[in-house]
């Protein structure tokens, strides 16, 4: 696993220096429509174009399942002259054709071996400047091996708000899991805490049942407000102890909603390997095996783990 976790955070790293320099740059026109109207980004196309290129080029034969294509970006030719711009400043000298092959690499299916990828978790908090993740993970015969978390935002200490901000979570099966900051200098092996009574959820209303949420945070005690972030973020928060408790319930208006596996693989195993546990709402192992949705799997519940059979308790009364 060391080749592969070497090129996984030389990709997420490079991802990242792409994203910020979009955000910095970023205006109206770095934004267009999918078919379901949530906004993709330069930096999303740019992002999945350069980690698929490492992960082929390093390992030909790993399957990658992204959540990007490029077929809108290929109908849209100043958007794609932008992606591919942008690409450039970070990657070899890449033709349009090439990046958008490259982003398309990640159009693979589910397997015993496979790396799955959200090139921007979070995209409306990245148009608001505010918390978003780049997701990588390496998921072999079902189970998440390598997990690759980058926080462009996220501050070092969140409480401290003069602190560096940029995080880079890596975890491997069996090994634990390191902080960074986004230029390596500064590394920790971190743990979840026992003592923090805090919740966190997403910043988006809809993602959630925010109402059993309050309900199940006071019934656990907790009298703090929640934290509200978007993406995976919320799991690094989870494994360093900045919070003990996140909760996606569906949202009632959406029962039936199941989850991609890109949204919570590499975030799973951050939490897990720092001491913390995942399941989803009914106490099940996520089960990645089921295709891009985890038709098997209802919510998802990361705690500390000490918190972890009384959160399930309070969700199933």
């Amino acid at each position: 696993m060391v080749a592969e976790k070497q090129v996984a955070v030389e990709a997420v790293l490079k991802a990242a220096q792409l994203c910020q320099q979009v955000q910095s740059d970023m205006v109206r026109t770095d934004s267009m429509e999918k078919a379901d109207r949530s906004p993709v980004t330069v930096a999303d196309f740019g992002s999945q174009a350069l980690i698929c290129q490492a992960i082929g080029d390093a390992f030909p034969a790993d399957v990658i399942v992204g959540e990007e294509d490029s077929q809108a970006l290929r109908e849209n030719a100043s958007l794609l002259k932008r992606v591919t711009d942008y690409v450039n400043r970070f990657a070899e000298a890449a033709s349009a054709q090439t990046v958008c092959d490259w982003i398309d690499r990640g159009a693979g299916e589910v397997g015993s071996r496979f790396w799955t990828l959200d090139p921007i978790d979070g995209t409306k908090g990245f148009l608001r400047r505010a918390q978003y993740a780049i997701a990588l993970a390496l998921i072999i015969d079902g189970e998440v091996k390598l997990g690759v978390l980058g926080c462009p935002n996220l501050p070092q200490k969140l409480d401290d708000p003069q602190a560096e901000r940029g995080c880079l979570f890596v975890a491997v099966r069996g090994e634990g899991v390191h902080m960074l900051s986004l230029d390596e200098e500064v590394s920790e092996h971190i743990r979840a805490a026992e003592s923090q009574l805090r919740f966190a959820e997403s910043f988006e209303s809809s993602h959630g049942d925010l109402d059993a949420h309050v309900k199940i945070a006071r019934q656990l005690g907790i009298t703090e407000p929640p934290i509200r972030m978007d993406s995976q973020v919320k799991y690094g928060l989870v494994a360093r102890g900045d919070a003990s408790v996140y909760i996606r319930l569906p949202n009632p208006a959406s029962p039936d909603y199941r989850e991609c596996i890109w949204d919570h693989a590499a975030g799973m195993i951050v939490v897990e390997e720092a001491g913390g546990k995942v399941t989803d709402a009914e106490g099940r192992s996520l089960d990645w095996m089921q295709g891009r949705r985890m038709t098997a799997n209802r919510g998802i519940v990361a705690t500390n783990g000490e918190l972890h059979p009384r959160v399930l308790e309070n969700i199933r009364n």
